[in-house]
């Protein structure tokens, strides 16, 4: 099973790198400065050409530094598949173009070819989009706007009329979301950007928007980077497992190449993040011939139904509800 360089997207002539770079940072300070930079510019050099941002990661730092790489590393914006995300104040339908702008400015380009609504709920806003929070730090819900992501969808749609983005998608949205998103949108969603790893495979997930004609992007593919105030899954991940350490011996790969291997033949693009250059060098390097005996070994590592995944970033306590129920909207 020798892996996809790339996946078509629905209703589109244009195809979706299977790997790219993510660029989220827990905490953008506690990296070097210039980190988002230079694992932009190295990834560009070895040839990757999907970067994954989001104007929430450091309120636009991130795409700022994203958008200096680009800049410095001439690569013709042709070639490249840029990502970003609505962020979650702005989902009032004329807020939209306002973040898609903001974006667009700290990128430095005219257009993206992705832009995904990156929750499906909204917050509560104080001036120049600042998000209200309760007295425990936590975020302030706009339970009527969160439930009206078809109207902030719709605002979206008119991006794409505008030239601002190529395509537009989801992050973050459970199978009943996207099942009603589906009755009502214009322009189809073409993609879900959810957290998925061998520990987390979720395949009720993945087999809906498979056959929904929504590709998935797994973001934290190797398992998910820590966030304290999310934390699900306790103890190791699939970086640490056993099983995937012998098949990296079988294959002389690392374990996050086999990883990456096994994700993108199942059918899913990967964007894990590093700041780390020789990592970054070695994720990108996992195209091989992976043996469908290994596959399937893989694919139930927590079960044929993937039963026993665990969400490493979870949701619930921090928001008050349960984002990702499969069986009914919340909020």
């Amino acid at each position: 099973m020798l892996p996809p360089e790339s996946f078509p997207l629905h209703g589109s002539s244009i195809c979706i790198p299977s790997r790219g770079l993510g660029t989220f940072q827990v905490d953008p300070n506690i990296y070097p400065e210039g980190s988002v930079k230079k694992s932009v510019l190295k990834a560009l050099e070895l040839g990757c050409r999907h970067i994954d941002a989001a104007l929430g990661y450091g309120w636009g730092s991130v795409e700022q530094s994203i958008g200096q790489a680009i800049k410095e590393s001439k690569v013709s914006r042709d070639e490249l598949f840029i990502v970003t995300k609505l962020h979650n104040c702005f989902h009032k339908p004329g807020d939209v173009e306002v973040g898609m702008d903001m974006s667009l400015k700290n990128l430095g380009l005219d257009y993206v070819d992705l832009y995904l609504m990156h929750f499906p709920y909204a917050y509560a806003t104080t001036d120049n989009y600042g998000t209200q929070r309760d007295q425990s730090g936590k975020p302030v819900i706009d339970i009527p706007m969160s439930k009206a992501y078809d109207v902030t969808w719709a605002a979206m749609e008119k991006l794409v009329d505008k030239g601002k983005t190529k395509m537009i998608g989801v992050s973050n949205f459970s199978s009943p979301k996207i099942k009603r998103l589906l009755s009502t949108a214009r322009i189809h969603p073409v993609v879900n950007q959810v957290e998925l790893n061998p520990y987390f495979p979720q395949k009720g997930l993945f087999d809906f928007c498979k056959a929904n004609n929504v590709h998935v992007t797994a973001f934290g593919p190797l398992g998910c980077t820590p966030v304290p105030v999310l934390i699900g899954r306790r103890g190791p991940g699939p970086l640490e497992d056993s099983v995937i350490a012998e098949l990296a011996t079988k294959y002389s790969k690392t374990p996050a190449q086999v990883i990456l291997c096994f994700m993108i033949n199942r059918g899913a693009s990967v964007i894990p993040k590093s700041n780390s250059l020789q990592r970054i060098g070695e994720n990108f390097n996992c195209l091989f011939d992976l043996d469908p005996v290994d596959f399937t070994i893989i694919d139930n590592l927590m079960g044929e139904k993937g039963e026993r995944g665990v969400r490493n970033l979870e949701t619930r306590d921090y928001l008050g509800f349960d984002n990702f129920n499969e069986e009914y909207e919340e909020p």
